[in-house]
């Protein structure tokens, strides 16, 4: 796998597996992109502390929303954010080498946040559309006290590394004839049919559009 041709900071090198690493940008925005869940983590009085919450891209930076006092929307506090994909399952010939195959991201950063208002409100949209395809303009309007409420963080995907494996089971040559399958078990996602809420009025509304990502 090429990789772009500045060479990763220490913070980002992937030091187990190498050959599965990879610094392209375009790869980074890729898997963002195709995600809607990242893990957000933090040292906080030196407690670590992992939260989940959905993210989104504009450009060079990553986006996440929360609480307005939410501990991991707070700037100034470092943080290493993973996204993964699981693809499907490796069942090898022995326990030792069964594997997965995934493809992930993680990136280092201290957040800043969203002040501008109107910024704000952008981002929004911007995070409801991935989510749903042109759901925003269907919404009714954010309101004031909600957006108080609100706050969105960001981090700019300058340190990034991918880790990624896309093959079948690794065996020590020894073992390639016991008898027993072996080979890869694809994960196959897609979305199901939406469900109305119980109490939706009307019969009329066009179904949501589901997002590309998983």
């Amino acid at each position: 796998m090429s990789h772009s041709s500045d060479a990763p900071s220490a913070k980002t090198q992937v030091k187990r597996g190498r050959k599965r690493a990879c610094y392209e940008p375009q790869r980074v925005r890729q898997i963002i992109d195709a995600s809607l869940l990242c893990h957000v983590s933090q040292s906080i009085h030196g407690q670590p502390v992992v939260t989940p919450t959905c993210h989104w891209r504009d450009g060079d930076r990553l986006y996440w929303h929360g609480h307005a006092k939410a501990r991991n929307v707070s700037d100034g506090r470092a943080v290493c954010i993973n996204i993964c994909q699981l693809n499907g399952l490796v069942l090898a010939r022995s326990a030792f080498h069964h594997s997965v195959n995934y493809q992930s991201v993680t990136l280092f950063g201290t957040p800043e946040l969203v002040s501008d208002r109107e910024e704000k409100l952008y981002q929004l949209e911007r995070f409801v559309d991935k989510v749903s395809p042109g759901r925003w303009s269907q919404l009714r309007p954010v309101t004031e006290q909600e957006l108080m409420l609100t706050a969105i963080a960001w981090v700019p995907i300058s340190e990034a590394s991918v880790k990624m494996r896309d093959e079948p089971p690794i065996d020590d040559e020894a073992d390639y004839n016991w008898p027993v399958w072996a080979g890869v078990l694809p994960l196959e996602r897609t979305w199901g049919k939406a469900q109305a809420d119980p109490r939706l009025r009307g019969s009329e509304w066009i179904e949501p559009v589901a997002p590309d990502s998983r």
